[in-house]
C-alpha cells in the first residue's frame, strides 16, 4: 500500500498497516465489505475455516490492571487457568472501554500488535496447525494473512498451550 491508500483507511487499520510495512511484512491489511466481530464471521467472509482466524481475547490482569491478550486459534476456547498460571495473576473480564484503552482497538477489531500500549501476550500453540491464519487488522472490516510463526515474530510473544 502506497502513503495515500493507507491514510484512506481507519485509524487503527493505518497503525497496523504502518506496523506490518515497518516489518517488510508481504501482506497488507484488507478491508472486508461486512464487519467480522467474530472468528465465524471472519472464516465466512474468508471462505476459510474457522480454525485459520486468530482471535484475540483480551483480560484484565487483576495484580496490576495490565491488558492480558491471548491470540489463539477461532475453534477453541481460552482456558483462563492455563492463562492465569502462565501470567503469575489472576485474570478479570475485559470490558470494552478498557480494551479499547488498553490496546487502541474496539472489541471485534483488535490485532494482535501495533497496540496503544503493549500487553502481556501469549499465542496458542493450535494456531501452529496451519500454514496460513488470520487476524483483525485494527477494525472490525480489517483482517491481515500471515503465518504462525510470523504472527510469533512481530509479536515477540511466547507460544503456549492456553486451551
Amino acid at each position: 500500500m502506497c502513503g495515500a491508500e493507507v491514510n484512506a483507511l481507519p485509524e487503527g487499520v493505518q497503525r497496523v498497516s504502518r506496523f506490518l510495512q515497518e516489518r517488510s511484512h508481504p501482506h497488507a491489511p484488507r478491508m472486508l465489505d461486512d464487519a467480522c466481530r467474530t472468528a465465524q464471521q471472519a472464516a465466512d467472509a474468508l471462505g476459510i475455516s474457522v480454525a485459520q482466524i486468530a482471535k484475540s481475547i483480551v483480560f484484565r490482569r487483576k495484580s496490576d490492571e495490565a491488558a492480558v491478550l491471548v491470540v489463539t486459534s477461532g475453534d477453541k476456547r481460552v482456558d483462563e487457568k492455563k492463562v492465569e498460571a502462565l501470567v503469575g495473576a489472576k485474570l478479570g473480564r475485559a470490558d470494552a472501554e478498557f480494551v479499547k484503552r488498553s490496546t487502541g482497538f474496539s472489541i471485534g477489531g483488535v490485532s494482535p500488535f501495533a497496540h496503544a500500549t503493549a500487553p502481556v501476550m501469549l499465542i496458542d500453540r493450535e494456531l501452529f496447525r496451519f500454514d496460513e491464519v488470520w487476524a483483525a487488522a485494527g477494525h472490525p472490516h480489517a483482517v491481515v494473512q500471515l503465518t504462525p510463526r510470523d504472527l510469533e515474530v512481530l509479536t515477540g510473544a511466547p507460544v503456549a498451550d492456553v486451551v
